[in-house]
């Protein structure tokens, strides 16, 4: 697999090639082409002059930072290449900290770490067993896409886990969206009816469960079309009742709780994933 980025992991002075592999991937998923409907060819896309309407060249895009309105300070390429950092080829380990405190809105993309050259591998696993012995996750930071981005390293198998973080800038206050919801003060009867029903559903994290049913559905329907049968009609989506007594719901959910499960077939087998 070809890595997303390479260059070194450095605590303190000892250092070591590593190289950044996506750990996650939308490739396996169904995707769509525009066609033109009068011809069935495939369109492109082409970049068009807002005030004059005329087609642009490739070689004539260029990068504008906005002033005021319309108006733009241009940027060349090699203004921001060398706008270069220590971080573009290093990630240097600033500090550890408990993997609790990372608060979950912060994380962004995940990646494997996985050192570069044999020469480096012995200070690969020095750096990551030492990590695993503390409990600890490392942070430090590294440029991907022309971007400065904070990472969060922790031991995974015999390899790291990176997973970039996002700024302060970039997550919204929650007090904006929970701010106004009122304290609720609940009955004591019907928060233990709630509880019963959360432990009959437990169970363990198993991603192997998961199943992308759109995926099947879209996947079915497009080889259904491609044998030249008729797609049938969808049945209309039940809208759930609106709950009147919430203390009924609940008494009734555990009701229906412990009916025999149905069985629902598939509409495609599943395809194989990594």
């Amino acid at each position: 697999m070809r890595p997303y980025w390479k260059g070194y992991l450095k605590l303190a002075l000892v250092s070591c090639p590593v190289a950044l592999h996506a750990a996650c991937s939308t490739a396996e998923r169904i995707a769509f082409r525009q066609i033109n409907k009068a011809t069935g060819n495939r369109l492109r896309q082409q970049l068009i002059d807002e005030e004059t309407r005329d087609p642009v060249e490739p070689g004539d895009k260029g990068r504008g930072y906005e002033v005021a309105k319309g108006q733009y300070l241009m940027v060349e390429d090699e203004e921001l290449e060398a706008i270069e950092v220590e971080s573009t080829h290093v990630i240097e380990i600033d500090r550890f900290v408990p993997r609790s405190q990372i608060d979950q809105r912060f994380c962004d993309s995940p990646y494997y770490v996985t050192p570069n050259e044999p020469v480096g591998q012995e200070a690969f696993a020095v750096i990551r067993e030492a990590m695993r012995g503390k409990g600890m996750v490392a942070l430090g930071r590294l440029v991907l896409s022309k971007r400065e981005r904070v990472i969060a390293l922790e031991p995974y198998d015999k390899g790291l886990l990176g997973t970039t973080l996002r700024y302060p800038y970039e997550v919204r206050n929650a007090s904006d969206y929970f701010g106004d919801l009122p304290d609720l003060t609940l009955a004591p009867d019907m928060m233990t009816l709630a509880e019963h029903i959360l432990d009959s559903k437990a169970g363990d994290f198993d991603p192997a469960s998961f199943h992308d049913r759109y995926e099947e559905a879209l996947l079915a329907h497009l080889k259904a079309r491609q044998a030249g049968m008729v797609a049938q009609a969808k049945p209309a989506v039940v809208e759930p009742r609106r709950v009147i007594n919430l203390m009924e719901a609940l008494r009734r959910s555990i009701a229906e709780d412990k009916k025999p499960p149905a069985v629902h077939k598939s509409a495609a087998p599943a395809r194989k994933r990594a």
